[in-house]
């Protein structure tokens, strides 16, 4: 059994953070929220929202969060709406990937499928929620906004 914990940025859609694991264990979750913090130069102002798996509940998960300056969102009970971007991405995922490449003989394996893959959702992969351009894209085009506005000013 191998699991895959991913954390997105929800303006972008960009998978900023990703973990595999044979276990779902805090470690999961909290090696992928480590990347995606390593991954962004800020914090303040950040939201994390989760569902209520124990791994987003624990202490240490928790902890990590504050720590870091970042509000924690948790979805209600059986809300599937609060988890929609989430669920979009695990399903493409699973189904682009698990379902099409498998069967899996290792967790290594598996893991080198999902970097080749977020690698090409952020920045290869054409999303119409953002206007049919790559994650990446959308994201170097604010920042370069941002700069130029700040120069104007």
């Amino acid at each position: 059994m191998v699991f895959v914990a991913f954390v997105i940025d929800v303006f972008a859609r960009r998978i900023v953070g990703w973990r595999v694991a044979s276990s779902m264990k805090t470690d999961l979750v909290l090696d992928a929220l480590e990347q995606a913090l390593w991954s962004r130069t800020g914090t303040e102002g950040l939201v994390h929202h989760s569902d209520r798996g124990v791994q987003y509940l624990s202490i240490r998960y928790s902890e990590r969060l504050a720590e870091a300056g970042v509000e924690s969102s948790v979805g209600s009970v059986g809300d599937s709406y609060d988890n929609a971007l989430a669920e979009t991405i695990i399903g493409l995922f699973k189904t682009e990937v698990i379902r099409r490449r498998g069967p899996w003989r290792t967790l290594d394996a598996v893991e080198y499928a999902t970097l080749e893959w977020v690698d090409w959702f952020n920045h290869r992969r054409l999303l119409e929620p953002i206007g049919n351009v790559p994650p990446a894209e959308l994201e170097a085009t604010y920042y370069r906004q941002q700069e130029e506005s700040a120069k104007a000013a």
